[in-house]
């Protein structure tokens, strides 16, 4: 089993409706490590390591797990939002990279029992 890293673009969700920030977001899976969980690394804030099934369930359906939560938003997008003693991250991704992403961390690792 091969760790799994993709590096993607992400939208930073602000309170100012005219403020775009795009962020660099390094997607990250290891089955040696825990073959139950992924990692979003968002850059100035911590890791955010949660289970593959949350992020697998949120492009579908709103969830939430613990400090995580994500949602489909529209046909494309998927929002995740984190949750921290600093505040809120909401962070809207293209749901093309979550599921590309799923898709080689189930080619690395098939869904343990």
């Amino acid at each position: 089993m091969s760790a799994v890293e993709q590096y993607t673009r992400a939208h930073l969700v602000t309170d100012s409706p005219d403020e775009h920030v795009v962020v660099p977001v390094a997607l990250r899976y290891d089955p040696e490590a825990d073959p139950r969980s992924v990692r979003v690394d968002l850059p100035g804030s911590r890791d955010w390591t949660f289970s593959r099934e949350l992020l697998e369930q949120g492009l579908r359906a709103p969830t939430a797990s613990g400090d995580v939560s994500i949602w489909p938003c529209g046909r494309v997008q998927t929002i995740l939002e984190f949750h921290s003693a600093q505040g809120v991250a909401v962070v809207q991704f293209d749901a093309s990279a979550l599921i590309r992403f799923l898709r080689r961390t189930y080619a690395a690792a098939p869904v343990p029992h």
